[in-house]
């Protein structure tokens, strides 16, 4: 399982600006997404490419988890993105517009054949009408797909639908990519809220991101990050329920007691499991600090 490590805020960073790629390296996100795709104009990805691998092998990341948005295989530049990365080694490749196992099969090889480590992980951005159907077997394709990316813009844009405050648009895709997540024991990362202005509608956007599943959210802006790692830990509240579950759980099996209650509430396995969960992420993230 994916789900101990902290990735309640995962910034998209432009592969084109050294500076932006510099001051990344002090903010307080979990983690990077490197971008060589949407944020960097045509002419100048090749220069991008070469910028971003730069940075990899200067390292000075520190905790967060550094992955790369490569162009798609099928552009002109997605084959000398993938071959690049690969050899410079961050966390993940994320891979844009995942429609089909068979560009994650097709990836995998390309991976492979650039000599890229077996830890090499694959990000998969479902961010499409035919990506949301397609998005178990996308889960199921390879043992290096750890994490689906909710792509709720170009989602919105190819449905044809308007951003609500509610985003009744994608409640359906997101639920599905959650689901599909979890099926397949992966991490799964919330859209982005692009309204910089709007701070309380970005905060309900991570808290109903949060209780449908996700593990963190995809920004735009490091000032958002603050926000969404508050959003996306547990709170003190939750680690002491958490606590008190896990030990009665405990106190009850010493006992030989088949049935536990804590505040009136009957406590079952499923419970202990999403308690310790919840306590190994809150040690997680204290370990950083």
């Amino acid at each position: 399982m994916n789900l101990v490590r902290p990735r309640r805020s995962v910034l998209y960073v432009p592969g084109a600006n050294a500076r932006a790629i510099e001051k990344a390296r002090t903010l307080e996100a979990d983690g990077l997404i490197l971008d060589l795709e949407d944020a960097v104009a045509p002419a100048a990805k090749p220069e991008a490419r070469a910028r971003v691998v730069e940075a990899l092998r200067a390292g000075g990341f520190g905790h967060r988890e550094v992955a790369v948005r490569v162009n798609g295989l099928a552009t002109p530049w997605g084959a000398d993105d993938v071959a690049a990365v690969a050899r410079a080694r961050p966390d993940a490749l994320v891979l844009p517009k995942v429609e089909s196992a068979a560009q994650v099969h097709a990836a995998e090889a390309a991976l492979a054949g650039a000599g890229a480590p077996a830890r090499l992980a694959l990000w998969c951005t479902i961010e499409t009408p035919r990506g949301v159907l397609a998005v178990a077997e996308i889960a199921a394709a390879s043992p290096r797909v750890s994490c689906l990316v909710a792509g709720t813009s170009d989602l919105v844009k190819d449905l044809g639908a308007r951003h609500t405050p509610g985003r009744a648009e994608v409640l359906t895709s997101l639920a599905l990519i959650v689901l599909a997540a979890r099926a397949w024991g992966l991490a799964a990362l919330d859209g982005v809220h692009l309204d910089l202005a709007d701070d309380a509608g970005f905060e309900a956007s991570c808290r109903q991101g949060r209780d449908l599943g996700f593990d963190g959210k995809t920004l735009v802006h490091p000032r958002t990050i603050a926000a969404a790692n508050h959003a996306f830990a547990p709170d003190a509240a939750e680690l002491e329920e958490a606590r008190r579950v896990i030990a009665a759980h405990a106190a009850a099996e010493a006992a030989g007691q088949g049935v536990v209650v804590v505040d009136g509430r009957l406590v079952e396995a499923l419970h202990v499991e999403a308690a310790r969960r919840r306590v190994a992420l809150a040690d997680a993230i204290a370990a950083r600090s």
